[in-house]
């Protein structure tokens, strides 16, 4: 069957591996999602649609990459495959990627089966559908191809390693997948029960053998929206990518889609020509970076949400807590730190953290690069210092800063998978041998126009010993730092007293005497997870 459409505007042609082979796609749209694509066209229907804005999971697959370390942890035979949501990300982002569905299960079975033996063979169920059947993880059926996709990733990734996940690990693998039906203890019990059947693995060599056949320079893409051509470029060096924003500076520029993909579905937004940033290595760099004021960890503004969040509890493992709970896999796989920062959201979960370590945001045009403090990059809601032609290059955090004592609390309704109400994120250093608070960061998201910090809080803590009076005194000086709104997810005053709050845990935990150590105030610490466990390590 034939799922390509030719097109007379196409520059090129979108290409990827699909089912077995290299699909080339013309004529379609830049913003037609892969979900509406597999169902529509490739006529995959096993991918379902549910909330259609990256929340339920339920449209769920798998991409994969090759990667740039073949022998790196999470590769699984020279591929890197993450979950994402269909419904959110635009065709032309899987070119030269590859792309897998609960379709895919059924082809690794018959693949399985001694040769023999295949024309005869009964229908077969991967492990991980026939553990979720075993184990009655399945009830009306529309989100389990969601499950089975998160937990194949999951499957994968744990044959590779020779390792088996906690249920607990199973549990952040699908705190994306919210459709429940069936509860929660059986699709976890399939999770485990998967690894006791026979295995079946993903043969990657061919997939390997035609995403190396598709490296290429980039793509340029162009479709038709009734008589206009809009265009879709991915260009693949940064200079490239500086080059392109200069000259079209009122293009849309896209990286993991996890917010403007709800713009085209929910808002119905005419994007015009888009800039993808998705397919530039340089934009995804994490490194120590040595200058004169002690180093720093540079974030490209390309590195996923998951990378960054990794490199930044690898050094500060208080943020576990926020890393896990901010939003879910799939989201944190295609999502970037750049993008949550750069789309000035005032409950973004980014912001407060990085403000609390002194980030400094890098922006580039052209050739030209300059640096400002995180908290001077926004002015009002949703405004910026961007420039036209300008973009977000990437973050700096000052490793001096990540010495101090550092926290960050997230208040969301629901625990897993949940926009904040307010998010909070601290930092603290006291002089040498004393008491004296020497410097405080106080940032918060969710109580004013944009991300920003305490001013007068945090003056009223400088130079003070840090002591329960002083505390006091940060609570009272917050009310003069913010006038948050009530909305849907709080209050005002719920908001307010929260913030408060969050400063008395603050000190609870790091007061001289008797602080509470992280086990006694993370709900993580009473559950196996491998992150948490290597942070109370000091890993």
């Amino acid at each position: 069957m034939s799922t390509e459409s030719s097109s007379n505007n196409s520059t090129q042609p979108v290409r990827f591996f699909h089912r077995g082979r290299i699909v080339d796609v013309s004529g379609v749209h830049p913003t037609r999602s892969v979900l509406d694509w597999l169902r529509e066209d490739a006529h995959c229907t096993g991918t379902k649609e549910g909330c259609n804005e990256g929340d339920c999971g339920a449209c769920t697959v798998v991409i994969g990459e090759l990667a740039s370390d073949a022998n790196a942890p999470g590769t699984v035979g020279g591929l890197q495959l993450q979950t994402v949501n269909a419904c959110i990300q635009f065709l032309p982002t899987l070119h030269g990627k590859a792309l897998f569905t609960v379709e895919d299960l059924k082809a690794q079975c018959a693949a399985a089966q001694p040769q023999d033996n295949r024309k005869h063979a009964v229908h077969t169920l991967h492990p991980v559908q026939q553990a979720m059947v075993d184990c009655h993880g399945s009830q009306c059926g529309f989100c389990t191809p969601g499950f089975v996709m998160s937990l194949w990733s999951a499957y994968e990734h744990h044959q590779a390693e020779g390792t088996q996940p906690t249920r607990q690990q199973l549990a952040d693998e699908l705190s994306g997948n919210l459709c429940r039906c069936t509860g929660y203890r059986p699709i976890l019990d399939a999770g485990q029960r998967m690894f006791d059947l026979p295995a079946v693995r993903l043969d990657t060599k061919p997939v390997v053998a035609a995403l190396t056949a598709l490296q290429n320079d980039g793509l340029d893409y162009a479709a038709p929206l009734g008589a206009r051509i809009d265009h879709f470029h991915a260009p693949r060096t940064i200079a490239q990518l500086a080059a392109l924003r200069e000259q079209k500076p009122r293009a849309q520029l896209l990286a993991g889609s996890t917010d403007v993909g709800l713009w085209v579905n929910k808002q119905f937004r005419d994007l015009g020509d888009i800039i993808y940033v998705g397919d530039v290595a340089e934009m995804k760099t994490i490194e120590t970076r040595q200058n004169d004021e002690g180093g720093e960890l540079y974030i490209g503004a390309g590195a996923s949400l998951e990378a960054a969040f990794e490199a930044l509890v690898q050094r500060v493992p208080s943020l576990t807590d926020v890393w896990l709970r901010f939003a879910s896999p799939p989201i944190r796989h295609a999502g970037t730190m750049g993008g949550n920062v750069a789309n000035g959201s005032p409950i973004g979960d980014s912001p407060p953290v990085l403000m609390s370590l002194d980030a400094e945001i890098e922006l580039r045009r052209g050739d030209a690069v300059r640096r400002m403090p995180l908290p001077d990059f926004y002015i009002d809601y949703m405004k910026n210092q961007l420039q036209p032609g300008e973009f977000v290059q990437g973050l700096a955090v000052p490793l001096a800063a990540m010495r101090r004592q550092v926290r960050a609390y997230k208040i969301s309704k629901r625990f897993d998978c949940d926009i904040s109400a307010l998010c909070a994120g601290f930092a603290i250093e006291l002089e040498q041998g004393s008491d004296t608070v020497k410097a405080v960061r106080l940032a918060f998201g969710g109580m004013a126009a944009t991300v920003k910090r305490a001013a007068n809080a945090e003056a009223a803590l400088v130079g003070k010993p840090w002591t329960q009076a002083s505390v006091a005194a940060a609570k009272l000086a917050l009310a003069q730092d913010f006038k948050p709104l009530s909305d849907m997810r709080a209050s005002a005053d719920y908001r307010l007293q929260v913030a408060q709050n969050l400063i008395q845990r603050l000190w609870l935990e790091t007061r001289a005497e008797d602080a509470l150590s992280l086990e006694e105030t993370s709900v993580w610490s009473v559950m196996p997870h491998a992150a948490v466990k290597a942070a109370a390590e000091g890993a």
